[in-house]
């Protein structure tokens, strides 16, 4: 007998365990999701009881993503450096206390602080899913697990719909909100006891090539050099400007303006138009694991994304610009404009293999970063120029904008979703393999 022959491998850990701990991380996402799009189906509450017009409602809501988009600059950093376990239940914690603020908001200032606090701290759940998805699964499936990342989140997304509004109509947006709070600290918990941060601390092989066991502390990077690194490579610029342009009209829409729309201008009640939003959500959350796993077939990351890119402007077009369209052909147009914009998550796989394996989550967050700028800046952009062209028409307190307003207002979707088509023209494909050292004629 070798005295000296080594051990064996552990193995890989059973798929279920993989998932649960992934899953906690989605669990979470879908909570962050559902509060950044609550408020699109409670304007006329949230006008009401805080006597606000449409730029401080537009505020209101992106004051989630002020702070979401902050975040996202030390999010990445910490998810290489602190793990996801600590960081997954931190924010869970602090959203749970934001949101309880939020449904006991007594003035404006309060639910400002409110949404900072959520968008803050939910901030942490994409991106440490992702760091969990690299170690917990195989690289091929990447890009899959990140569209299942998506498709959970959207699934907070439409919860925030139609079963919303009934919940919010039967015992008050208030009462819903504190519920909402209640379920956050219980998944805090549930993080805390089951995630963990790389197979090997309960025993199995992980999957991350750069971090096993003890060397994964050692091999993190810092925050400055990681930015650094980052940003020597043209596709990191690119990448993190282009979503923003796919997104923003998405979570401008369906997160806050289209079911004012939609009642204003279809004559459709709050719930219907609810409804419809949900729509285009329930399309771009089955688009993302679709699509993501179109590209890991394909082998290609960028002829996908152009593609999305250019089928989402011409359904914008479509949506915003032409009065007095169908119901069937307006819903089939929110489905495929909602479908094409998936295309933006594979931008996350793209942007990971753009850099070196060390900077997985650095240019992760960066990446979610820009995804989160278009709707930072179109949902009150479009709300201060709708109330530069409100004409005084007031129903039950709430203010009334014609379509002349929304659609100078949604002009500003049309050319953002230009400039995300012009932006993904110029990146280079990685053909769905790992940057290994810096490309610096990428630069």
């Amino acid at each position: 007998m070798n005295l000296h022959q080594a051990p064996p491998s552990p193995p890989h850990p059973p798929a279920p365990r993989a998932w649960l701990v992934w899953g906690l991380g989605a669990v979470f996402y879908l909570i962050g999701f559902y509060l950044r799009v609550a408020p699109a189906v409670i304007t006329d509450k949230l006008m009401a009881d805080f006597q606000i017009g449409a730029a401080a409602l537009g505020n209101l809501s992106a004051f989630y993503y002020y702070s979401y988009v902050a975040m996202q600059v030390p999010t990445g950093a910490l998810a290489d450096s602190w793990g996801p376990r600590k960081l997954l239940t931190a924010g869970a914690l602090v959203a749970a206390g934001g949101t309880l603020l939020f449904g006991l908001a007594p003035t404006l200032f309060w639910a400002n602080l409110s949404r900072l606090l959520i968008g803050g701290s939910v901030a942490v759940a994409f991106v440490a899913m992702l760091k969990l998805a690299a170690h917990w699964f195989p690289h091929r499936l990447f890009a899959l697990v990140s569209g299942m990342a998506l498709f959970s989140g959207l699934v907070g997304a439409v919860s925030a719909g139609v079963p919303l509004r009934a919940l919010v109509d039967w015992f008050g947006w208030r009462s819903v909100m504190i519920g909402s709070a209640g379920i956050t600290f219980l998944v805090a918990g549930f993080t805390w006891i089951f995630v963990r941060d790389d197979p090997a601390d309960i025993g199995y092989a992980g999957h991350s090539p750069t971090v096993s066991g003890a060397s994964r502390d050692s091999g993190r990077p810092g925050m400055r050099a990681g930015f650094r690194e980052i940003f020597r490579f043209r596709n990191t610029w690119l990448l993190v400007l282009a979503p923003s342009g796919v997104v923003g009209p998405v979570l401008a829409f369906s997160g806050l303006w289209g079911v004012p729309f939609l009642t204003t201008h279809y004559h459709l009640t709050p719930t219907r138009a609810a409804a419809l939003t949900s729509t285009l959500l329930v399309a771009w959350a089955v688009a993302g694991p679709l699509l993501g796993a179109l590209s890991d077939r394909l082998g290609r990351r960028k002829p996908i994304y152009v593609a999305g890119c250019l089928l989402t402007l011409a359904g914008w077009s479509v949506i915003l610009m032409v009065p007095a369209l169908s119901y069937p052909l307006l819903t089939a147009l929110l489905i495929l404009t909602g479908f094409a914009s998936g295309c933006m998550i594979i931008g996350f796989a793209f942007a990971k293999e753009s850099v070196p394996p060390a900077y997985a989550g650095t240019v992760s967050g960066i990446t979610n970063m820009g995804v989160m700028v278009g709707p930072m800046v179109l949902q009150p952009a479009i709300g201060w120029v709708l109330d530069r062209h409100w004409h005084g028409t007031l129903l039950g307190g709430v203010r009334v904008y014609d379509l002349a307003a929304y659609r100078t207002s949604f002009a500003l979707i049309l050319a953002w979703s230009v400039l995300a088509c012009v932006l993904i023209l110029f990146t280079k494909e990685t053909y769905c393999r790992q940057s290994p050292e810096p490309d610096h004629q990428a630069s």
